[in-house]
């Protein structure tokens, strides 16, 4: 049984709705596991989204929903059945809402505890416009109350006393177990204990609940009571995340939150993962902290996704889950700092752009030991442009007192995350959403520097800047343009920022310089070294590529790489285009003698 929209919906009785579940369960897991994506949040969403589209008419009625990945129901409910095989394809359906496909996605939000301030805010336009026969619905995780601004929309929202819906999905997750008191608070009000104050009720709400959210005729019971009531309610829903598909309910670490392609049958991956950057920082990690006693780790609901799992088994009491508040996780590692530990914080770099604030005054002002490690930093591909990390380097190269290290193999990652550890003010590392890949060797250190590559008997033509995991392509390009009779030395500067006067040096001394980072080419390592050319009156010709300033759609991080240029063949082009120009604008006789590089 498939449905065409939400009025389709509205119109089935109600002995039917029991079958559509199950429908809209089994397409969940056929293509799920087929794609990849986020499995047991969408298992456990079936019969409340029903619910919600029954007793609410989307799109006049605003249906918010807090994080994106609860709505893959939601998706198939509102039209989009038929497309649902192509998820997170390139062109394909989108992995979280999205107002491109379709007027019912209102909000695009994908980093959780936002949706709250958002219905807020359309609820006063309703008010304001006098449209007071629409409701407004706010659908959030229980892991997402977690996070500081979901207060304060409760905050705001319980004090104007507006008409809004908040349907509170109650699984006792995020990735992990809900952290905090609210997961106790919770637990009561499960139990129906109704000893002590009811927080919610505090806040201005009507408590509407516990409901049992797989209970279709319950639950629409619960949301009418609600809507009825014509002031903040909250409408308690209790789910079970990976609900109806086996390999997800017997998955203790997540409930099976988010998978890769799998075989439908047994939950596993088809053939075995190959190590990556997240593997090797896992290892790493927990031998740094069996030899240094100031080593703990913090990061915000991402504990086992970010790689802190062996250091949590081999020393729990080491490691510290914020919940989904980034900004908590950062400021108390300051005040870990102070007190004499060296925090390693792990985040999902999208994440850090909440708390910008407390990287920069409470880390960085105070010039404290803290290391950020940033996961899936670049192009994460199918999650799309929410969760690319391609904003990390543009915001934290504004950072005083910060040293950033981009390692492009596993040797240098182990490396530089011990460097970050013994340095004695406040560093960050970055790595991608991807397999480790093999390690490059060095042809020499040059202060601090690695030189990877150097043309034999060509002169100094091109100077490649590799950023991290563009080490790989770079040299893919210097085998091209060394074909061409192209002189090409290619350098990782390992620490990206502050630049090294060295690397000013060195670009001084080739025709044409080029950066090549899966950043934004704009704001990145690539631009400051041509800003810092500029004022230091370095004569160096450098051109930055990286990415556009822009939202990028979901594709694999192999195309949407490809398409901005950062393969080996992009960046041959790129140097094939401006080099002559450069080498014509350039006196000979600036150039040193290439003997004092290696040559490979």
């Amino acid at each position: 049984m498939t449905i065409s929209g939400p009025e389709e919906l509205a119109a089935l009785p109600d002995d039917r709705l029991p079958a559509l579940a199950a429908r809209l369960r089994a397409q969940l897991i056929d293509t799920v596991t087929a794609t990849g994506g986020h499995l047991g949040a969408a298992l456990g969403m079936v019969e409340l989204t029903i619910a919600i589209h029954r007793v609410f008419r989307s799109p006049h009625d605003a249906v918010v929903f807090d994080t994106g990945h609860q709505t893959y129901p939601h998706k198939l409910i509102t039209g989009r059945a038929a497309t649902f095989g192509t998820l997170r394809q390139a062109g394909g359906v989108s992995g979280y809402p999205s107002r491109a496909e379709s007027p019912h996605d209102r909000v695009e939000n994908s980093h959780a505890s936002v949706g709250l301030a958002w219905a807020d805010g359309v609820a006063k336009a309703f008010e304001l416009r006098g449209e007071h026969d629409r409701s407004v619905v706010a659908v959030i995780g229980d892991g997402a109350l977690t996070g500081g601004v979901a207060w304060e929309g409760l905050n705001n929202i319980g004090a104007a006393r507006r008409p809004i819906v908040v349907v509170l999905n109650d699984n006792g997750r995020s990735y992990d177990p809900t952290a905090g008191a609210l997961a106790t608070h919770l637990d009561r009000l499960r139990r129906r204990d109704r000893v002590g104050e009811n927080l919610f009720e505090t806040l201005g709400f009507t408590y509407v609940g516990p409901v049992d959210g797989h209970d279709i005729p319950a639950a629409c019971a619960a949301l009418r009571d609600a809507a009825g009531l014509r002031r903040p309610v909250l409408v308690h829903a209790v789910t079970a995340k990976g609900r109806g598909y086996p390999p997800a309910e017997a998955d203790e670490a997540d409930r099976m939150h988010a998978c890769g392609v799998i075989d439908p049958a047994t939950g596993r991956p088809r053939k075995p993962p190959a190590p990556t950057w997240t593997d090797v920082f896992e290892r790493e990690l927990a031998e740094l902290a069996r030899e240094r006693a100031e080593v703990v780790a913090l990061t915000a609901a991402m504990r086992l996704p970010t790689g802190l799992g062996t250091l949590s088994r081999q020393a729990p009491h080491r490691v510290f889950d914020s919940g989904i508040a980034e900004q908590h996780a950062l400021a108390s590692a300051a005040g870990l700092a102070s007190a004499g530990m060296h925090p390693v914080v792990a985040v999902y770099s999208t994440f850090l752009n909440r708390a910008v604030d407390q990287l920069l005054f409470d880390i960085a002002l105070h010039e404290l030991p803290v290391t950020l490690v940033l996961d899936r930093a670049g192009i994460t591909g199918p999650d799309g442009p929410s969760h690319h990390g391609m904003w990390d380097l543009a915001l934290s190269t504004c950072v005083p007192q910060l040293r950033i290290a981009c390692p492009r193999d596993p040797d240098r990652l182990r490396e530089l995350l011990r460097e970050s550890v013994a340095h004695a003010g406040p560093t960050l590392l970055r790595y991608p959403k991807s397999t480790a890949g093999r390690d490059i060797p060095a042809l020499a250190r040059m202060d601090g520097m690695d030189i990877l590559h150097r043309s034999r008997h060509l002169p100094l033509d091109v100077l490649l800047v590799a950023v991290g995991p563009m080490a790989a392509p770079c040299l893919a390009a210097a085998d091209l343009l060394t074909e061409r009779g192209i002189g090409v030395t290619v350098v990782d500067p390992r620490w990206v920022w502050p630049l090294a006067p060295a690397l000013l040096a060195l670009a001084a001394r080739h025709r044409l310089a080029v950066s090549a980072e899966d950043g934004i080419a704009d704001n990145g390592i690539g631009a400051h070294l041509i800003t810092a050319a500029a004022r230091t009156g370095t004569p160096a010709r450098v051109h930055a590529l990286g990415l556009p300033t822009a939202f990028i759609p979901h594709a694999s991080r192999d195309h949407i790489l490809s398409d901005h240029g950062l393969t080996g063949d992009g960046i041959a082009a790129a140097c094939l285009d401006r080099l002559p120009a450069a080498a014509r604008s350039l006196d000979p006789g600036d150039l040193v003698e290439e003997s004092e590089l290696p040559a490979s």
